[in-house]
């Protein structure tokens, strides 16, 4: 079962107000939603590449995904990683970055 229209208007919106705040590198929604076998009481997981991330940003993103979980009533989890993480470190090779590269869906 493809994600549903629903899903991809609520990732579009965080994604547009998200990118008010800074520019973004990349935006996926990835996992149950993502897949299609999501349930009434699956949360909706996003990945977020920035140029750099720091606690600011991190704390008006989560506010962001917080306004979207309260208008919509689909908790909304995000992973926020820098272009250095994504590129450059060990981190590019965990599994959860290779799942996400390659079954997440760019929005």
């Amino acid at each position: 079962m493809p994600m549903t229209e629903n899903d991809l208007q609520t990732a579009r919106e965080l994604k547009k107000r998200v990118s008010k705040l800074t520019p973004l590198i990349d935006f996926r929604l990835f996992g149950s939603r993502a897949r299609g076998d999501a349930d009434d009481y699956s949360d909706m997981d996003i990945f977020m590449e920035f140029e750099t991330v720091d606690r600011d940003l991190r704390n008006r993103v989560k506010n962001a995904a917080w306004e979207m979980t309260l208008e919509t009533g689909i908790v909304v989890t995000t992973l926020l990683f820098s272009r250095y993480e994504i590129e450059d470190s060990p981190l590019r090779s965990t599994p959860i970055i290779r799942v996400i590269m390659e079954e997440g869906v760019p929005v």
